[in-house]
Formats: C-alpha cells, structure tokens, sequence
C-alpha cells in the first residue's frame, strides 16, 4: 500500500482529499503546517508528498526546498498546490523541484489522476535507476544516478507542464519553458561527456597519447578564452569574470587547454556566489592561475579530490558529478602539466596548472 502524506492548513480540504485518497486505496497521513509535514516526511518516508504552498509558517516552497536537501526524502515525489498561481507559477514549482502542480479548486478525478501518474512515474524511475545501480556497486559511482537523472527529471516535468497548460502560458512563459528544457538537456550532455571522458582516460594505457605539440601564442589565447566563456555562459557569470591570457607558447593539445580551463572556470563558479569575482590569468611563464573567493576548502578535502568526488553534497547539492577538478588533473598530467590548488574554507580557491613553455617562441 503506497503512502501519501497530505500538508494543508484548510481542514476541509485535507478531509476530502484524504478520503477520496483513502477509497483508492491509497494509506493517507495528515499535516496542518509545513513544520509537521516535514517531521511527518522524515519520519514515515512516504511514497508521494501532496503540499499546500500557501501556510502559515514553512510554506510549501519551504517544505520543498527541506525535502530536495534531505538524502531519504529527495527522491520522493512531490506535489504542490495552490488557489492562487500568481504565488507560484507551474514553471517556477518545477523549476524548485516539484515533480506537479495542481491549481485550485482541484476536482477528486484530477487529484487522483495526479497522484496515479506521478506514482507511476516514480516506479519507472526507480526500475531504471536500480537497473544502473546494479552495475555501478563501486562507491565512487554512488552519484551518478542522481546526476543523470535530476536534468532529465527537469526535461520531463517541464514537458509535463507544456502539455498541461500550454494554452493558459503566455509566450515569453513557453519561450522561458523552452530555454529550461535546454539548459537541463545541455547539463545531461556535459555530464555524459565528462564520464565517458574520464572513463577513456582511466582506460588508456601510459604514452598511448602523443605527446602534445607546441600552441602558438594567437591560438593558446583562442582556446583559453573558449573555456571561459563556455564556463561563464551556462553559469550566467559575464559580470563576474576578468581574464587576461599573455603571450607565449605552451606544450598542450588545444582540446585539452580548453577542457581545462573551462571546468576550473566552471568550478569557481559553483563554489562562489553570483557578484564574487573570478580571476583567470595565463601568465607569460606558462602558468594558467584560476582565483574565486568561494567557500574554499579544507586541507583534508584538497587531498581527497578524486573522480565522482562532491564534498559537503548532502548539505550542499552542487550540480554536476564533481568530476572538474579530477578531470583537469588527468588532462593536465596527459599534457606534461603540473597542478597545484591552494584553498581556505571560506575564503576561496586558487588553482595553478603549469604548462611547459615551447622556450622557440615564448619570451624566456
């Protein structure tokens, strides 16, 4: 028997839904506040989590945001409702992570059709995520799953929301609908490309790649400034970033410059806040230094950077597999590069790869 937890302030309403919930057969437990809800959640870890948004106290947004951080409820499907969605429209609850959203008032035949597709849905997903798990039992895949599913899990619900109520959203909400539909897909893309990236470079056998030839100084800026902007574009960080590139000539394959520069940008992005400043220098010396004044990290956690790593993931949830900074580790010794990371929790990160200069061209 699936278990649904009912939150909402209105009496009424909990006792009708919870019937008609209870005649299908569903077991129903209750709450009246965001506050029990959640301690109800932690508690009985129910299959589906129905939600009022608007309460006194933790809202239902509030009460969302709790479960998406929680490691035993943020798989757990969740539904919001409300009576007024100029509160929260159905684009912004997917986009916090709502897997539906029903407008009041809500008919019984809609309530339960809700809550039987979204059950279904939560079935599929667990079958195919198992299916995965079953052939990443190592402990440094643990995160996969979540990481290939959360942007597809983006791309269906905001799917969802196109086809329930395209013809009540406005245009700039369908082209804002779409441009979500791409960033998600974009973010399943980069996170497939880096795995099976890394995954090549564990494979290959030492000196099966040439050693790489010398970049000219016109094209080692070319492919430094590519990284960053790839980096600063989908973190939407432009005012954030200064970055200067000197000329001389390094030994490195230009793919790998660009891959390099750009998850190091991509990290210092994630680790700081929107407004922080982010320093990217590549020095006449064949130094590439990439600065954040982010939350840093420890010493213990600087030596224990490692493929599949996320630290704090739990209370943080970073997005991405924290392969960057082990990718640009791999990429960097291929190409004869030495790296070095200097970090304080809560002042920042500085990240030095050194490049070997092609001593014909650069200045000595």
């Amino acid at each position: 028997m699936k278990t649904i937890l009912l939150i909402d302030d209105e009496d009424h309403l909990r006792f009708i839904f919870s019937k008609a919930l209870r005649d299908k057969g569903y077991r129903v437990i209750e709450a009246a506040t965001g506050e029990a809800g959640l301690e109800l959640a932690r508690q009985q870890l129910p299959d589906l989590i129905l939600s009022d948004i608007s309460m006194p106290g933790m809202s239902g947004e509030d009460v969302l945001k709790q479960i998406r951080q929680d490691s035993q409820l943020n798989g757990k499907q969740v539904i919001l409702m409300t009576g007024d969605p100029r509160i929260v429209t159905p684009r912004r609850a997917m986009e916090e992570g709502a897997d539906d959203f029903l407008i009041k008032p809500i008919s019984l035949d809609d309530l339960n059709r809700c809550v039987e597709a979204r059950l279904k849905r939560s079935q599929t997903h667990w079958r195919v995520e198992d299916s995965v798990l079953s052939q990443l039992q190592s402990p440094q895949h643990s995160n996969l799953p979540h990481e290939f599913f959360t942007p597809l899990a983006g791309i269906i619900g905001l799917i969802d929301v196109l086809q329930s109520s395209f013809s009540s959203l406005s245009t700039e909400e369908v082209q804002d609908l779409h441009k979500d539909i791409r960033d998600s897909a974009l973010r399943l893309h980069r996170t497939l490309k880096n795995y099976l990236w890394i995954l090549d470079l564990e494979a290959a056998s030492p000196g099966a790649k040439p050693a790489p030839k010398p970049l000219s100084p016109q094209a080692l800026e070319e492919n430094v400034m590519n990284g960053v902007k790839d980096a600063v574009y989908r973190n939407n960080r432009t005012a954030d970033i200064t970055a200067r590139v000197d000329q001389c000539s390094v030994l490195v394959d230009p793919r790998d410059l660009s891959m390099i520069v750009e998850e190091l940008v991509d990290n210092a992005c994630k680790f700081s806040r929107q407004g922080i400043p982010i320093v990217i220098r590549f020095g006449a010396d064949g130094v590439l230094t990439v600065t954040d004044a982010g939350r840093g990290m420890t010493p213990e956690e600087v030596k224990q950077i490692g493929a599949f790593r996320q630290f704090d993931r739990k209370k943080r949830e970073q997005q991405g597999l924290g392969l960057g900074l082990f990718l640009v580790q791999k990429l960097s010794a291929q190409n004869g590069a030495t790296i070095a990371i200097e970090s304080a929790a809560a002042q920042g990160t500085e990240v030095k790869v050194a490049f070997q200069l092609d001593h014909a061209i650069s200045p000595a």
